[in-house]
Formats: C-alpha cells, structure tokens, sequence
C-alpha cells in the first residue's frame, strides 16, 4: 500500500468524501499494432435497454458507444480519423487504433446505423479523446454535448475546425439533459485540463463514466456510488510505473492528483462502497506502458472478492452470471464485446 493515502468511507447515501494519493499515464507510446478491430463481438441485437460497446480505451485513444432502442450517443471521439482526414505526416502513435469507418461497421453489425447516433458526450480535449471528433459529428450530423470550459479549450489548444461550434450543445455541471430517452448529468472531475465525467439514466438504470482524474472527487463519488454501470478509469500499476522508462516528471504527472488512477485506488473505492445495484465495472483507460488487463482485473477481483463478493467476467457464460457484480477490461486497441445490459 505504501505510495496510496486511501480514506474509507460508509456509503450513508450523502456526497461522500474521499482522499486519494493517486495515479496515471495519458502519454502515448510505443510500437503500431494491427490496425483492424481484433475483436469481433458476437452479434447480440438491440434489447430493450441499455447497449455498450468501447472501440479503443487507452492513452492512444478513447470511444465508446452507449445507446438505448431508440438510438444513442458516443463518448468521446478519440479514435483514427477516416483515411480522408489523415494528415500527410502519418503520427504511429496513432496507428494501433481503430478509424472512425471501422467503429461505424461493429455499430452497424450490433444493429446501429450512424443516424440513430444523436450526439457525442465529450470528457475533455485531449486528442486520445477528440481527435475524430469533427468527422464523427459531421459524418451523423450530430451534436456536441460538452461544457463551455471544455469547448474553449478545445478551440484553443487542438487542431480542429471551428465549425465544430456548429454543433456544440453547451452543458453545464450537475445539470441534467436529455439526449433521446436518457437523462445526462455531467460531473466536475480532478484533471490537468477542465474534465467532466458523466451520469446517464435510463429507465431507473444509470451507466456512470469516470475517467482521466487524478482523485475521485466528492462530487465524483457521488455518481459512482449510484451506478448500476461504472465504466471506471485504471491507467496504471504503481510498481510499473515507478520502475518503468518514464522521466520523473512524467511520473509525478501520472500519480498527481490531476493525473490519472491506478489499479488499487480504483478497486478500493469499488470494493468500499459496493451495494447490490452494481451490476458491472468496465476497466477503462489503462496504461500501455504502466499496466496489463491481467494485473488491472486481478486488483479488482482480489479487493471485492476481500469483501466475500463473487465476480464474474462479462462473458455472460451460464457459469459467470450468477455473481454479485461483473468486471471487465475495455480492449486498447480494439472492438469490446457487445453488451446488452438491461
């Protein structure tokens, strides 16, 4: 434990206050993978409640999609622009990802066609989180649901057009809206640059994303205590980190409380403050360099199972769904499984 302050608190259905010494890593590195989605989910249809699928999670990119019968939204926009978009000076950081093309054909396997896609949810304005953002708005003719703090920055610091404004929605913090059938609650969240995570309702269900902070907030665990879904950043191992190639400073970064978490904060806080509506944790955001799936899930498995709970895998196998709650990596670099929910 040494390297974490970890203050525990009882869920009493108030704003809880949490302290954390923490964590990550948002620089991308490292060799070009295959470019095609590795993954290919078996073909699940629509259901009558919420459906989740990421496409990249990770420094290099981040996109996901969740929806209801009647369509649905993106969060974040992170992934390879279509080949028109490509710059002339190819970046490899960017190549181990899925294009925007490959996302929209998983989506349209799993039953989604671009035009039920009616907005993108956008976190912040790193490029792991909007560098398609442009072409996936233009392509659905969609909106932008992000905060005026976050637009501003990503007029100011990113290589985008500013006919994104067309499309933005302007959001502001814990006051709810509605994008079709779900109700959107944006949150406050402790990052290097103005970040939010997101509470969305459906039919009394709520997905919870949380990622890219450096501590988990009062407001933050606020709405991650209520989820029925958390979709929950663990970027990185503390002992990978701190023996791994990064410069100190880069180091502090990562462990600062406007970084990133790392795997124990993150199972501890799941672990702590359990109850029976939580159903699944998607690992999400997790490190190249300073994590693995296998060590990420097992700090997860090993803090709930401490709390005599039973945890499957996600896979929805007949011997895996008879368990307390479900927990499952986000790929890096590739398609999810598709997830019918409810």
């Amino acid at each position: 434990m040494a390297g974490h302050k970890y203050k525990g608190y009882t869920n009493d259905g108030k704003p809880l206050k949490i302290a954390f010494d923490v964590d990550g890593d948002d620089t991308p590195h490292g060799e070009v993978m295959d470019m095609s989605l590795q993954v290919k989910p078996q073909y699940h249809g629509v259901g009558k409640g919420l459906c989740f699928m990421s496409f990249s999670s990770g420094s290099s990119g981040n996109m996901a999609y969740l929806g209801t019968p009647r369509g649905g939204i993106l969060i974040d926009a992170g992934i390879r622009e279509p080949v028109k978009y490509h710059r002339k000076k190819k970046n490899p950081e960017r190549q181990d990802v899925p294009t925007l093309d490959q996302a929209f054909d998983e989506l349209e396997r799993n039953g989604i066609s671009r035009d039920m896609i009616k907005g993108v949810l956008l976190t912040h304005a790193h490029q792991d989180h909007m560098r398609c953002l442009y072409p996936a708005v233009n392509r659905c003719h969609c909106s932008v649901y992000c905060t005026m703090g976050v637009m501003d920055q990503l007029l100011q610091r990113c290589r985008i057009s500013g006919r994104i404004r067309d499309h933005h929605v302007p959001i502001f913090k814990e006051i709810p809206f509605r994008v079709l059938d779900m109700e959107i609650t944006a949150f406050e969240t402790s990052h290097d640059v103005k970040s939010v995570g997101f509470s969305i309702e459906y039919e009394g269900e709520r997905f919870v994303i949380a990622t890219d902070m450096g501590i988990i907030t009062e407001r933050a665990a606020h709405y991650m205590c209520r989820a029925n879904y958390l979709m929950l950043e663990c970027n990185y191992d503390l002992e990978m980190l701190e023996n791994g190639k990064y410069p100190a400073m880069l180091k502090d970064r990562v462990k600062g409380d406007k970084g990133h978490l790392d795997n124990v904060v993150s199972a501890q806080f799941v672990a702590e403050h359990y109850n029976e509506n939580l159903r699944y944790v998607f690992l999400c955001h997790l490190s190249k360099d300073n994590n693995t799936e296998e060590i990420a899930l097992s700090t997860m498995r090993r803090a709930l199972e401490a709390k005599g709970l039973t945890v499957g895998d996600g896979s929805n196998a007949v011997d895996q769904r008879n368990r307390n709650v479900q927990i499952y990596a986000l790929p890096r670099y590739s398609a999810s499984a598709w997830f019918v929910l409810a």
